[in-house]
Protein backbone atom coordinates (compact mmCIF):
# COMPACT_ATOMS: atom_id res chain seq x y z
CA UNK A 1 0.00 0.00 0.00
CA UNK A 2 1.50 3.65 -0.88
CA UNK A 3 2.29 5.93 1.92
CA UNK A 4 1.40 9.47 2.15
CA UNK A 5 2.46 12.17 4.58
CA UNK A 6 -0.23 15.20 5.56
CA UNK A 7 0.31 17.98 7.25
CA UNK A 8 -1.79 19.26 10.42
CA UNK A 9 -4.61 21.69 9.64
CA UNK A 10 -3.95 24.88 12.15
CA UNK A 11 -4.97 27.54 10.88
CA UNK A 12 -8.58 28.40 8.87
CA UNK A 13 -8.10 30.22 6.17
CA UNK A 14 -9.63 29.84 2.56
CA UNK A 15 -6.67 31.05 0.41
CA UNK A 16 -3.11 29.18 -0.14
CA UNK A 17 -0.09 30.09 -1.81
CA UNK A 18 0.31 27.75 -4.65
CA UNK A 19 4.15 26.07 -4.69
CA UNK A 20 4.60 26.23 -8.30
CA UNK A 21 3.49 29.74 -9.19
CA UNK A 22 4.07 31.44 -6.04
CA UNK A 23 0.54 33.11 -6.29
CA UNK A 24 -2.54 33.65 -4.06
CA UNK A 25 -4.94 31.19 -4.39
CA UNK A 26 -8.55 30.58 -3.42
CA UNK A 27 -8.86 26.85 -2.47
CA UNK A 28 -11.20 24.39 -1.38
CA UNK A 29 -11.60 20.69 -0.45
CA UNK A 30 -13.92 18.02 -1.38
CA UNK A 31 -13.58 14.71 -0.15
CA UNK A 32 -14.95 12.02 1.52
CA UNK A 33 -14.44 9.22 4.25
CA UNK A 34 -16.06 5.39 4.66
CA UNK A 35 -16.41 6.06 8.82
CA UNK A 36 -16.25 1.86 9.23
CA UNK A 37 -19.55 1.32 10.59
CA UNK A 38 -20.07 4.46 13.01
CA UNK A 39 -23.10 3.14 14.87
CA UNK A 40 -24.40 4.24 18.26
CA UNK A 41 -25.06 2.13 21.06
CA UNK A 42 -28.28 2.31 21.31
CA UNK A 43 -30.36 -0.86 19.45
CA UNK A 44 -32.77 0.58 16.82
CA UNK A 45 -34.48 0.20 13.76
CA UNK A 46 -36.20 2.29 11.03
CA UNK A 47 -39.94 4.22 11.65
CA UNK A 48 -41.67 5.06 8.43
CA UNK A 49 -43.98 7.99 8.31
CA UNK A 50 -45.79 7.82 4.93
CA UNK A 51 -48.30 10.51 6.21
CA UNK A 52 -45.54 12.99 6.35
CA UNK A 53 -43.59 14.31 3.15
CA UNK A 54 -41.01 12.57 1.85
CA UNK A 55 -38.47 15.25 1.88
CA UNK A 56 -39.11 15.53 6.12
CA UNK A 57 -36.55 13.41 8.47
CA UNK A 58 -39.87 12.21 9.79
CA UNK A 59 -40.82 10.09 6.83
CA UNK A 60 -38.34 7.78 7.41
CA UNK A 61 -35.96 8.13 10.68
CA UNK A 62 -34.10 5.92 13.40
CA UNK A 63 -35.76 5.16 16.83
CA UNK A 64 -34.77 3.13 19.88
CA UNK A 65 -36.44 0.02 20.01
CA UNK A 66 -37.46 0.62 23.29
CA UNK A 67 -40.01 3.39 22.23
CA UNK A 68 -41.61 1.02 19.09
CA UNK A 69 -44.71 0.23 21.91
CA UNK A 70 -45.82 4.22 21.74
CA UNK A 71 -45.49 4.49 18.07
CA UNK A 72 -48.47 3.80 15.45
CA UNK A 73 -47.88 0.70 13.34
CA UNK A 74 -49.08 -1.65 11.00
CA UNK A 75 -47.84 -5.34 9.87
CA UNK A 76 -46.31 -4.93 6.50
CA UNK A 77 -44.42 -7.26 3.92
CA UNK A 78 -44.52 -5.69 0.94
CA UNK A 79 -41.95 -3.44 -1.08
CA UNK A 80 -39.54 -1.07 1.28
CA UNK A 81 -39.50 1.58 -1.25
CA UNK A 82 -40.65 5.36 -0.12
CA UNK A 83 -43.37 4.98 -2.76
CA UNK A 84 -44.96 2.13 -1.32
CA UNK A 85 -45.00 3.59 2.03
CA UNK A 86 -46.96 6.31 1.11
CA UNK A 87 -49.89 7.33 3.71
CA UNK A 88 -48.51 3.94 5.91
CA UNK A 89 -46.78 3.93 9.27
CA UNK A 90 -44.23 0.64 9.40
CA UNK A 91 -41.26 -0.59 11.53
CA UNK A 92 -38.34 -2.11 9.87
CA UNK A 93 -36.11 -3.44 11.53
CA UNK A 94 -32.11 -3.52 11.09
CA UNK A 95 -29.83 -6.56 10.90
CA UNK A 96 -26.75 -4.63 12.18
CA UNK A 97 -28.03 -2.88 15.43
CA UNK A 98 -27.82 -5.29 17.77
CA UNK A 99 -23.72 -5.91 16.79
CA UNK A 100 -22.77 -2.56 18.04
CA UNK A 101 -24.52 -2.15 21.56
CA UNK A 102 -22.12 -2.92 24.67
CA UNK A 103 -24.15 -6.68 25.03
CA UNK A 104 -22.93 -7.43 22.06
CA UNK A 105 -19.80 -9.94 21.18
CA UNK A 106 -18.10 -6.46 20.00
CA UNK A 107 -18.70 -4.59 23.84
CA UNK A 108 -19.71 -1.47 21.87
CA UNK A 109 -19.83 0.88 25.02
CA UNK A 110 -20.33 4.51 25.14
CA UNK A 111 -16.15 4.58 25.63
CA UNK A 112 -15.77 2.85 22.10
CA UNK A 113 -18.08 5.05 20.18
CA UNK A 114 -16.42 8.61 21.55
CA UNK A 115 -13.25 7.04 20.22
CA UNK A 116 -14.54 5.85 16.98
CA UNK A 117 -16.26 9.58 16.70
CA UNK A 118 -12.65 11.10 17.83
CA UNK A 119 -10.89 9.41 15.59
CA UNK A 120 -13.14 10.05 12.31
CA UNK A 121 -13.22 13.73 12.87
CA UNK A 122 -9.82 13.68 13.38
CA UNK A 123 -9.12 12.48 10.17
CA UNK A 124 -11.72 14.91 8.37
CA UNK A 125 -10.46 17.57 9.71
CA UNK A 126 -6.98 16.73 8.24
CA UNK A 127 -8.04 15.87 4.53
CA UNK A 128 -6.29 18.67 2.15
CA UNK A 129 -4.97 20.57 5.25
CA UNK A 130 -1.37 20.31 3.64
CA UNK A 131 -2.77 22.63 0.76
CA UNK A 132 -5.63 24.17 2.25
CA UNK A 133 -4.55 25.30 5.99
CA UNK A 134 -8.27 24.10 6.70
CA UNK A 135 -11.08 21.65 6.95
CA UNK A 136 -12.51 20.30 4.18
CA UNK A 137 -15.74 22.63 2.92
CA UNK A 138 -17.75 19.22 1.75
CA UNK A 139 -17.10 15.83 3.07
CA UNK A 140 -18.92 12.65 1.87
CA UNK A 141 -19.59 10.33 4.77
CA UNK A 142 -20.12 6.44 3.91
CA UNK A 143 -21.55 4.21 6.37
CA UNK A 144 -23.27 5.58 9.28
CA UNK A 145 -26.19 4.43 10.73
CA UNK A 146 -28.36 7.14 11.42
CA UNK A 147 -28.25 11.56 11.49
CA UNK A 148 -27.46 10.61 15.31
CA UNK A 149 -23.87 9.53 14.39
CA UNK A 150 -23.68 12.33 12.50
CA UNK A 151 -24.74 15.22 14.52
CA UNK A 152 -22.65 13.71 17.51
CA UNK A 153 -19.72 13.60 14.96
CA UNK A 154 -19.72 17.11 13.72
CA UNK A 155 -19.96 18.56 17.38
CA UNK A 156 -16.60 16.66 18.06
CA UNK A 157 -13.83 19.80 19.43
CA UNK A 158 -12.20 18.88 15.86
CA UNK A 159 -15.12 19.59 13.57
CA UNK A 160 -17.02 21.75 16.07
CA UNK A 161 -16.07 25.70 14.99
CA UNK A 162 -16.45 24.63 11.08
CA UNK A 163 -19.86 24.80 11.68
CA UNK A 164 -20.85 21.89 9.80
CA UNK A 165 -24.48 20.99 8.07
CA UNK A 166 -25.84 17.64 7.55
CA UNK A 167 -27.61 16.45 4.60
CA UNK A 168 -28.66 13.07 5.33
CA UNK A 169 -31.83 10.55 4.50
CA UNK A 170 -32.32 6.99 5.44
CA UNK A 171 -32.18 4.30 3.22
CA UNK A 172 -33.25 0.74 3.14
CA UNK A 173 -29.86 -0.98 2.85
CA UNK A 174 -30.03 -4.43 4.62
CA UNK A 175 -27.58 -3.72 7.12
CA UNK A 176 -29.02 -0.17 7.59
CA UNK A 177 -26.25 2.22 6.81
CA UNK A 178 -26.81 5.06 4.79
CA UNK A 179 -24.71 7.91 3.13
CA UNK A 180 -24.64 11.29 3.86
CA UNK A 181 -23.05 15.15 3.32
CA UNK A 182 -21.45 17.62 5.58
CA UNK A 183 -20.86 21.42 4.63
CA UNK A 184 -19.25 24.32 6.00
CA UNK A 185 -22.28 26.42 5.91
CA UNK A 186 -20.53 29.40 5.43
CA UNK A 187 -18.60 28.16 2.21
CA UNK A 188 -21.08 25.69 0.65
CA UNK A 189 -25.18 26.64 0.13
CA UNK A 190 -27.30 23.44 -0.73
CA UNK A 191 -30.75 24.58 -2.63
CA UNK A 192 -31.79 20.92 -3.07
CA UNK A 193 -31.32 17.08 -1.91
CA UNK A 194 -32.78 13.90 -2.65
CA UNK A 195 -32.33 10.27 -2.51
CA UNK A 196 -32.41 7.80 -5.60
CA UNK A 197 -33.26 4.11 -4.90
CA UNK A 198 -31.01 1.60 -6.33
CA UNK A 199 -33.31 -1.41 -7.51
CA UNK A 200 -31.17 -4.40 -7.60
CA UNK A 201 -32.23 -7.98 -7.68
CA UNK A 202 -30.86 -11.41 -6.82
CA UNK A 203 -31.13 -14.36 -8.63
CA UNK A 204 -33.84 -15.39 -6.94
CA UNK A 205 -35.57 -12.34 -8.46
CA UNK A 206 -35.93 -10.62 -4.71
CA UNK A 207 -35.25 -7.28 -4.36
CA UNK A 208 -31.96 -6.36 -2.73
CA UNK A 209 -31.83 -3.33 -0.27
CA UNK A 210 -28.74 -1.16 -0.38
CA UNK A 211 -27.29 2.00 0.13
CA UNK A 212 -29.49 5.09 -2.20
CA UNK A 213 -27.33 7.69 -4.33
CA UNK A 214 -27.56 10.89 -2.29
CA UNK A 215 -27.83 13.83 -4.77
CA UNK A 216 -27.23 17.71 -3.23
CA UNK A 217 -27.30 20.69 -5.67
CA UNK A 218 -26.24 24.10 -4.35
CA UNK A 219 -23.23 26.96 -4.15
CA UNK A 220 -20.18 26.72 -3.14
CA UNK A 221 -18.40 29.71 -2.93
CA UNK A 222 -21.06 31.24 -4.90
CA UNK A 223 -20.36 28.43 -8.11
CA UNK A 224 -23.14 26.09 -8.77
CA UNK A 225 -22.35 22.77 -7.85
CA UNK A 226 -23.58 19.27 -7.62
CA UNK A 227 -22.73 16.36 -5.23
CA UNK A 228 -23.52 12.72 -5.68
CA UNK A 229 -22.43 10.80 -3.26
CA UNK A 230 -22.19 6.49 -3.52
CA UNK A 231 -21.71 3.30 -1.95
CA UNK A 232 -22.00 0.63 -4.37
CA UNK A 233 -23.15 -2.73 -3.55
CA UNK A 234 -19.92 -4.76 -2.54
CA UNK A 235 -18.77 -7.77 -4.41
CA UNK A 236 -20.10 -10.31 -1.71
CA UNK A 237 -20.49 -14.28 -3.77
CA UNK A 238 -17.53 -13.16 -6.18
CA UNK A 239 -16.64 -10.02 -8.58
CA UNK A 240 -18.10 -11.54 -11.66
CA UNK A 241 -21.38 -12.82 -9.94
CA UNK A 242 -22.35 -9.23 -8.17
CA UNK A 243 -20.98 -7.18 -11.52
CA UNK A 244 -24.17 -6.26 -12.76
CA UNK A 245 -25.38 -4.63 -9.69
CA UNK A 246 -22.57 -2.10 -9.71
CA UNK A 247 -23.27 -1.76 -14.05
CA UNK A 248 -27.04 -0.91 -12.58
CA UNK A 249 -25.88 1.55 -10.11
CA UNK A 250 -23.64 3.08 -12.60
CA UNK A 251 -26.82 3.36 -15.04
CA UNK A 252 -28.47 4.95 -12.24
CA UNK A 253 -25.61 7.64 -11.13
CA UNK A 254 -24.96 8.86 -14.86
CA UNK A 255 -28.83 9.09 -15.78
CA UNK A 256 -28.67 11.96 -12.07
CA UNK A 257 -25.44 13.86 -13.40
CA UNK A 258 -26.66 13.69 -16.98
CA UNK A 259 -29.84 15.02 -15.51
CA UNK A 260 -28.14 17.80 -13.78
CA UNK A 261 -26.13 18.70 -16.34
CA UNK A 262 -28.78 18.89 -19.11
CA UNK A 263 -31.05 21.57 -16.91
CA UNK A 264 -27.29 23.27 -16.17
CA UNK A 265 -24.27 22.90 -18.07
CA UNK A 266 -22.59 25.34 -15.99
CA UNK A 267 -23.28 23.13 -12.72
CA UNK A 268 -19.96 21.49 -11.69
CA UNK A 269 -20.04 17.86 -11.05
CA UNK A 270 -18.73 15.44 -8.10
CA UNK A 271 -19.49 11.93 -7.96
CA UNK A 272 -17.41 10.20 -5.28
CA UNK A 273 -17.69 7.13 -2.29
CA UNK A 274 -16.39 3.74 -2.08
CA UNK A 275 -17.54 1.98 -5.76
CA UNK A 276 -16.56 -1.12 -5.01
CA UNK A 277 -14.75 -1.35 -8.15
CA UNK A 278 -11.40 0.02 -9.72
CA UNK A 279 -11.06 2.85 -12.24
CA UNK A 280 -10.80 0.48 -15.09
CA UNK A 281 -13.43 -1.86 -14.24
CA UNK A 282 -16.46 -1.92 -15.99
CA UNK A 283 -19.45 -0.41 -14.18
CA UNK A 284 -16.98 2.90 -14.05
CA UNK A 285 -15.36 2.34 -17.68
CA UNK A 286 -18.60 1.74 -19.73
CA UNK A 287 -21.56 2.23 -17.94
CA UNK A 288 -20.60 5.83 -15.86
CA UNK A 289 -18.08 5.96 -18.71
CA UNK A 290 -15.36 8.25 -16.20
CA UNK A 291 -12.44 9.15 -18.53
CA UNK A 292 -9.04 7.90 -17.60
CA UNK A 293 -7.62 11.14 -18.92
CA UNK A 294 -8.63 15.15 -19.48
CA UNK A 295 -7.71 14.52 -23.39
CA UNK A 296 -10.29 11.74 -23.60
CA UNK A 297 -13.33 14.43 -22.76
CA UNK A 298 -16.23 15.05 -24.80
CA UNK A 299 -19.93 16.58 -25.22
CA UNK A 300 -20.50 12.57 -25.02
CA UNK A 301 -17.89 11.95 -22.63
CA UNK A 302 -17.50 14.96 -20.32
CA UNK A 303 -16.86 13.10 -16.77
CA UNK A 304 -13.67 12.45 -15.57
CA UNK A 305 -11.97 9.84 -12.91
CA UNK A 306 -9.55 11.29 -11.55
CA UNK A 307 -7.96 8.55 -9.72
CA UNK A 308 -7.25 6.71 -12.72
CA UNK A 309 -3.98 7.73 -12.66
CA UNK A 310 -3.18 6.96 -9.45
CA UNK A 311 -4.32 3.17 -10.30
CA UNK A 312 -1.91 3.08 -13.16
CA UNK A 313 0.95 4.19 -10.04
CA UNK A 314 -0.22 1.22 -8.34
CA UNK A 315 -2.10 3.25 -5.24
CA UNK A 316 -4.90 1.89 -3.60
CA UNK A 317 -7.61 2.27 -0.71
CA UNK A 318 -7.85 -0.64 0.73
CA UNK A 319 -6.40 -3.99 0.57
CA UNK A 320 -8.52 -7.45 0.89
CA UNK A 321 -6.36 -11.05 0.95
CA UNK A 322 -3.68 -9.16 -0.35
CA UNK A 323 -5.22 -7.69 -3.16
CA UNK A 324 -5.16 -3.97 -3.66
CA UNK A 325 -7.87 -2.15 -4.98
CA UNK A 326 -8.65 1.73 -5.60
CA UNK A 327 -12.09 1.48 -4.75
CA UNK A 328 -12.60 4.83 -3.11
CA UNK A 329 -12.99 7.16 -6.04
CA UNK A 330 -13.52 11.14 -7.18
CA UNK A 331 -15.27 11.46 -10.94
CA UNK A 332 -15.52 15.34 -11.55
CA UNK A 333 -17.50 17.02 -15.23
CA UNK A 334 -15.22 18.56 -17.58
CA UNK A 335 -16.17 22.17 -16.77
CA UNK A 336 -14.39 21.55 -13.48
CA UNK A 337 -10.87 20.75 -15.61
CA UNK A 338 -8.54 23.60 -16.86
CA UNK A 339 -4.72 24.43 -17.61
CA UNK A 340 -4.99 27.60 -16.04
CA UNK A 341 -6.16 29.04 -12.90
CA UNK A 342 -9.56 31.25 -13.51
CA UNK A 343 -11.92 33.13 -11.96
CA UNK A 344 -14.05 29.65 -11.40
CA UNK A 345 -12.87 26.50 -9.71
CA UNK A 346 -10.97 24.35 -11.11
CA UNK A 347 -9.12 20.77 -9.83
CA UNK A 348 -5.48 21.01 -8.35
CA UNK A 349 -5.05 18.63 -6.80
CA UNK A 350 -6.23 14.51 -6.03
CA UNK A 351 -5.30 12.33 -3.57
CA UNK A 352 -5.72 9.38 -1.19
CA UNK A 353 -5.57 10.50 2.01
CA UNK A 354 -3.17 8.04 4.20
CA UNK A 355 -0.49 9.53 6.69
CA UNK A 356 1.33 7.25 8.62
CA UNK A 357 -1.17 6.86 11.44
CA UNK A 358 -4.31 5.60 9.53
CA UNK A 359 -1.70 2.66 8.30
CA UNK A 360 -1.22 -0.29 10.31
CA UNK A 361 2.30 -0.74 11.00
CA UNK A 362 2.92 -4.47 12.09
CA UNK A 363 1.41 -7.65 12.12
CA UNK A 364 0.22 -9.65 8.54
CA UNK A 365 -1.99 -6.70 7.96
CA UNK A 366 1.30 -4.53 7.69
CA UNK A 367 0.79 -1.50 5.35
CA UNK A 368 -2.92 -1.78 5.47
CA UNK A 369 -5.47 0.78 6.23
CA UNK A 370 -5.73 1.27 10.11
CA UNK A 371 -9.27 -0.45 10.68
CA UNK A 372 -11.53 0.32 13.63
CA UNK A 373 -12.14 -3.89 13.90
CA UNK A 374 -10.82 -6.40 13.84
CA UNK A 375 -13.71 -9.08 14.30
CA UNK A 376 -14.78 -8.44 17.48
CA UNK A 377 -11.94 -6.22 18.80
CA UNK A 378 -12.02 -3.03 18.89
CA UNK A 379 -8.51 -1.85 17.37
CA UNK A 380 -8.70 2.09 18.14
CA UNK A 381 -7.99 2.36 14.63
CA UNK A 382 -9.91 4.23 11.79
CA UNK A 383 -11.07 3.09 8.69
CA UNK A 384 -10.71 -0.29 6.69
CA UNK A 385 -10.73 2.75 3.65
CA UNK A 386 -8.17 5.25 2.95
CA UNK A 387 -9.98 8.60 2.02
CA UNK A 388 -10.18 10.39 -0.88
CA UNK A 389 -9.96 14.08 -1.95
CA UNK A 390 -10.00 16.72 -4.05
CA UNK A 391 -8.44 20.27 -3.84
CA UNK A 392 -9.78 23.36 -5.82
CA UNK A 393 -8.26 26.66 -6.99
CA UNK A 394 -8.84 29.72 -8.44
CA UNK A 395 -7.82 33.18 -8.23
CA UNK A 396 -8.61 34.68 -5.43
Amino acid sequence: MKKFSSLLAVIFSVMTFSQQHGTLRKVATVGFLNVENLWDTIRSADYIDGTKDIKNPAFHRSIPLDSIKFLEAEKYDGIWSDGALIDKKVIRYQTGSDEFTPKSAKNYNTKVYKTKLANEAKVISEMGAQYTKTAPAVVGLIEVENRQVIEDLIKEPALKKYDYGIIHYNSYDYRGIDVALIYQKRRFTPTNSLKKELKIFGDNGKREYTRDILVVTGFLDNEKVAFFMNHWPSRRGGEAVSLPKRNAAAALLKQQMDSVRAADPDTKLFAMGDFNDDPVSSSLKNYLKAQPSPKELSETTPYLNLMYPLYKKGVASLAYQDAPNLFDQIIVSKNLISDQVTKEYSVYKAEIFAPAYLINKEGNYRGYPFRSWNGDEFTGGYSDHFPAFVVLQKEP
